[in-house]
């Protein structure tokens, strides 16, 4: 997991704490939207980082077939 991931992660983490520990509805609901949020970025950076490793083997494959 990317480092960008893990923050991403942790600052839902940090927003589920929030919203379990708010006694305003308006508030839990935006710590909860806050929560989801954070979680669709990791999952994009997620997803970035394996693409872009993809992308590097195919290119190191590329470079080793055209050494040869």
């Amino acid at each position: 997991m990317s480092n960008d991931a893990a923050f991403f992660r942790q600052q839902a983490t940090i927003q589920r704490t929030a919203a379990g520990e708010a006694t305003l509805t308006n508030v839990r609901e935006q710590c909860e939207r806050a929560a989801a949020s954070w979680e669709v970025m990791a999952s994009r950076a997620e997803r970035t980082e394996k693409l872009r490793a993809d992308r590097e083997a195919k290119v190191q494959h590329a470079a080793v077939i055209a050494a040869e």
